[in-house]
């Protein structure tokens, strides 16, 4: 019994956030439902992209899933790649995944160039597109901006220094005075 309560308390802390799906289909955002339940804390669902961003400011979202087509008839892939752009203007923190079933090697590229994440087609593989989910916000967790790596470099070496930013500056080959913008900076 304690190891089923373990077990269980383990899973939900492996789970990842919340993830919002965009697709005009009703059944494939139930499907999507069932299938990321396991792994995402919350799976949020829109059938129309107009409330994408008000959604987005009421909850923390730490991923989209976004369909590229909405308009009956239409697969070009533009809806999608207006409101990829649209979620990346307002937050660019948050990776989007693209999903269509009108998949081409130009319109993969016009999302990744314009910020998607990755890129998946329907029909889709359950493993393959929980690997891919997975890999995305695992990566986002990954990266390191310049600035915090360069901040970190200077406040390492300035320790190593015992404060002495003459000496700091030498050793990373800057002035004096281009150490005090950048710790000013940074």
């Amino acid at each position: 019994m304690i190891f089923r309560q373990n077990l269980r308390t383990f899973a939900a802390m492996s789970k990842y956030g919340t993830i919002l799906i965009v697709d005009d289909n009703a059944a494939i955002l139930t499907a999507m439902r069932y299938l990321l339940d396991d792994t995402f804390e919350n799976v949020l669902t829109l059938e129309c992209p107009d409330d994408i961003l008000k959604l987005m400011t009421q909850q923390s979202i730490d991923i989209v899933l976004l369909d590229m087509n909405f308009t009956l008839g239409v697969n070009s892939g533009q809806e999608g790649l207006f409101w990829l752009r649209t979620i990346r203007k307002q937050h660019p923190e948050t990776p989007v995944v693209l999903l269509t079933a009108y998949a081409d090697v130009s319109l993969a590229v016009k999302g990744l160039k314009s910020g998607a994440a990755d890129f998946i087609t329907k029909p889709w593989d359950n493993d393959e597109l929980v690997r891919k989910l997975k890999d995305v916000l695992d990566m986002q967790n990954e990266i390191v901006s310049l600035d915090e790596v360069e901040r970190e470099h200077i406040r390492r070496t300035i320790d190593r220094c015992h404060g002495n930013l003459t000496q700091a500056a030498e050793l990373l080959g800057i002035t004096r005075q281009t150490l005090y913008n950048k710790m000013k900076r940074l």
